[in-house]
């Protein structure tokens, strides 16, 4: 079946034994990560320095994005976390993501330049929320493993979302979310997403595309966001696009093996 025929109906959670294997894919994923570390450092494109706020996803905190802002400032980008505790969705954004967009506006006020942000899982689903709501200040968007189209029912964690949240993905504000959410944004974005997730289904991970808006397939886990080499590839290298004149993701080199041909759905 073609991609962009997927309904509801066609998209199922990640297996229990795919679910099971995320922590053993991670850890090989963190041993690449190491062992790459200096060849990324040296190769990946470098920042101009504009501002970059990463979200944590899902039950984590900005403990869970410390590499991977760590790997951002080496390379030259002013990074930022999202001080906003553990992410328990509108606990901690907001009811309306008044919290997060106050973020927003504080790092450019800072920084005095417009703010990429980068999200894993729920951390990207907030962060299309929050430039879709208001993109003055958003420079870009990269949603990593974000759940944020397609049935918010087929996860893992489901049940632990709601006991945390207090709200069911069953409810007719997560699916109006998932309705708008595989929709362009008004700001460039990438959805790095992959078949192997084993917490979230990869169908929900992708959105239409247009000139500004991109899927991005990649071999990884759905915690190897935080720890996969050709993830922190990428990210570099959208990140380093121009404000003018982007191009779309080609990938090469390497690393280039761990990706796949974009997808529409």
């Amino acid at each position: 079946m073609n991609d962009s025929a997927l309904s509801l109906d066609d998209i199922r959670r990640p297996s229990a034994p795919a679910t099971a294997m995320e922590a053993v894919y991670c850890w090989f994923e963190a041993a690449s990560l190491a062992g790459l570390w200096p060849w990324l450092v040296s190769t990946a494109p470098r920042g101009d320095g504009h501002p970059v706020m990463v979200l944590p996803g899902f039950a984590t905190s900005d403990r869970m994005t410390l590499l991977l802002r760590h790997f951002l400032s080496v390379l030259g980008y002013r990074v930022f976390p999202w001080n906003l505790g553990w992410n328990f969705d509108h606990h901690s954004v907001g009811a309306n993501g008044e919290h997060i967009s106050r973020e927003i506006d504080r790092i450019r006020d800072e920084a005095g330049d417009d703010v990429s942000l980068i999200g894993w899982s729920l951390g990207g689903v907030i962060a299309r929320e929050a430039a879709r709501r208001n993109p003055v200040g958003v420079r870009q968007v990269i949603a990593l493993g974000s759940p944020f189209a397609g049935d918010p029912e087929a996860t893992s964690m489901s049940l632990l979302y709601a006991l945390t949240t207090g709200k069911s993905a069953r409810s007719p504000e997560a699916r109006a979310r998932s309705r708008r959410g595989v929709r362009p944004l008004p700001v460039p974005s990438s959805a790095i997403f992959s078949r192997s997730d084993g917490i979230t289904a990869w169908q929900n991970c992708v959105g239409q595309t247009d000139d500004i808006t991109e899927n991005i397939e990649v071999r990884a886990s759905h915690f190897g966001f935080m720890a996969n080499p050709a993830v922190y590839l990428a990210v570099a290298d959208r990140l380093a696009q121009p404000k003018e004149g982007r191009q779309s993701f080609v990938p090469e080199g390497p690393l280039a093996s761990l990706f796949f041909p974009a997808q529409t759905p």
